[in-house]
């Protein structure tokens, strides 16, 4: 099961999908392509990267 971010807006946009119930690891995807390649990253090096965005550590809008 795909899911993307609760920020992603109803038009698509430019969004990734990330798949939950793999404990070592994260799928992730681009939304507008569905049947495309997955990126597997580590799980604790997924959650560094979602605290560091969280925070800006990237320059993009925070939350």
């Amino acid at each position: 099961m795909w899911r993307k971010s609760s920020y992603s807006n109803q038009e698509g946009g430019e969004c990734v999908e990330v798949a939950d119930g793999f404990p070592a690891v994260v799928p992730v995807r681009d939304s507008k392509d569905p049947d495309g390649p997955v990126l597997l990253f580590p799980a604790g090096a997924w959650q560094r990267f979602v605290t560091a965005a969280a925070r800006g550590a990237y320059g993009g809008v925070r939350p």
